[in-house]
């Protein structure tokens, strides 16, 4: 390509005020003579989950080494521009009324549980916790949570709300996804996620536990028109996660191959202190289900 990477991604920047104009990038991709990505005999699709200003290291909840990630990430669609044949994002969307923020929950003395507090069952049975809003449905999740055996309830710092810089993709990524946008004549796939109230939604195809919110089929049923999907985002050990889990288990639903998708490790980085599971979750998806890890500097697509 005629464009530097440097004239399109500022490593120095990731994390903060982006300081490029979109226009001036996308003038420069306008230039660009690229076989547009209709054309593509490989469909390979790059899914970017959560990669938003709050995630960042200096965000409302921030990722240690999510500014990493994003130099990787970026200097990989650079790399692979003419082969990537599509862009996801997802977008982690919230109210500050949601079950997993403070204000949701109250004690009997009215104050409120601190952030990387764990809500259990027994907790709300014996009245330390109480839910303010939807307290039947709020119940129901918390019982619902454990008995699937997923992730305990945690109440995170207000991130993510809706409208806020901290919902926006952090600039350096907006940069890099938009210019392949218009140089491969082709939009960028956008998905907001975790706008129920009641429920978590880590993974990016159906809520924790809910009721009344079905999975995503037709979001699900499209990853199946791909021959490669190169996944990375914040967080490894939550929303990444959760999210490949729930695209295995629909492949292997329907025939369809988990080996064909590709997670940069270069690209994700985990909440502190949930290291351990986390990596043997994705052991257990290497060994069981022949999903790759690999690194954005080694793998070729």
């Amino acid at each position: 390509m005629k464009t530097a990477f440097e004239q399109i991604v500022n490593v120095n920047k990731i994390g903060s005020k982006n300081e490029k104009h979109l226009h001036d990038i996308l003038t420069l991709a306008q230039a660009e003579k690229t076989v547009p990505a209709k054309n593509d005999k490989k469909k390979i699709l790059f899914l970017g989950i959560d990669f938003q200003n709050d995630f960042m290291e200096n965000g409302a909840l921030g990722v240690p080494g999510a500014h990493k990630d994003i130099q990787n990430v970026t200097k990989f669609i650079y790399r692979h521009l003419h082969k990537i044949t599509e862009i996801a994002v997802s977008l982690d969307t919230h109210q500050p009324r949601q079950i997993f923020h403070p204000c949701w929950w109250e004690d009997q003395a009215g104050n409120h549980p601190q952030p990387l507090t764990i809500i259990t069952s027994q907790d709300i049975e014996s009245g330390k916790w109480i839910p303010v809003y939807e307290k039947e449905e709020s119940v129901e999740y918390v019982v619902n949570l454990e008995k699937s055996g997923k992730k305990q309830l945690c109440i995170w710092p207000y991130h993510c709300i809706e409208g806020t810089y901290g919902s926006s993709l952090e600039g350096q990524f907006a940069n890099i996804i938009y210019f392949h946008s218009v140089v491969r004549r082709t939009n960028v796939i956008r998905m907001v996620k975790g706008l129920y109230p009641a429920t978590e939604m880590y993974g990016i195809f159906r809520p924790e536990y809910s009721k009344n919110i079905e999975a995503n089929i037709r979001l699900l049923e499209s990853m199946r028109h791909y021959d490669q999907i190169i996944i990375a985002g914040e967080a490894k050990s939550h929303c990444v996660l959760e999210s490949v889990i729930q695209l295995v288990e629909y492949l292997k639903s329907v025939k369809d191959d988990p080996a064909k998708i590709y997670l940069l490790e270069d690209g994700m980085s985990s909440i502190p202190g949930f290291e351990d599971e986390t990596e043997q979750a994705y052991r257990t998806l290497v060994n069981n289900d022949g999903i790759h890890l690999v690194t954005s500097t080694e793998f070729e697509l």
